[in-house]
């Protein structure tokens, strides 16, 4: 038996300690993966936040096939689509700063931000659990109920368009 699945039956059971132990195990990661959906890290732990609330609302119906980190991905990434379709202005001063980075590292970390943001949503979805969440290629076919060549293809796209912007934002 899995550890997610020990905890998520002690969780169904009311453990308290189960539910802070499997928070503590996720929240980081899921919070990444909305920061780079959002504007600002406020949004971001708002997502993250609603994350975890669904998935606990629905802890009665959940049936643990692998991994629960998977079901959480999906249920960020309907947030953080959600959230993305409604109009909103987006500052940028102060992105940097609200990422934790360096000085020197802000103009990199906001190329690559808006690199992002510039491709298509499939392909995006694919270069962000692959390259900032460090999923497998296996994991995200599962996650996004598609077929492993299909997300060999977009993760080559996204690459190419990637380094394709990325380059004519140096010159």
């Amino acid at each position: 038996m899995d550890r997610d699945f020990l905890l998520i039956a002690r969780m169904r059971l009311g453990d308290d300690g189960a539910i802070e132990e499997f928070v503590g195990k996720y929240y980081p990661m899921i919070l990444r993966y909305c920061r780079l959906h959002t504007a600002n890290r406020c949004d971001a732990e708002d997502l993250t936040q609603e994350t975890f609330e669904k998935f606990f609302r629905s802890l009665g119906q959940y049936q643990h096939r692998g991994k629960a980190a998977n079901y959480l991905y999906t249920i960020a990434g309907n947030a953080c689509r959600d959230f993305c379709k409604k109009p909103k202005e987006v500052p940028l001063e102060g992105l940097s700063r609200e990422m934790g980075t360096e000085p020197e590292a802000d103009d990199a970390h906001l190329a690559v931000a808006l690199a992002l943001d510039a491709l298509p949503p499939e392909l995006r979805e694919a270069a962000v659990l692959f390259y900032i969440q460090g999923l497998k290629q296996r994991e995200i076919a599962d996650l996004l109920h598609i077929s492993l060549p299909l997300v060999k293809y977009r993760l080559g796209k996204a690459k190419a368009q990637l380094q394709q912007i990325l380059s004519e934002e140096g010159t």
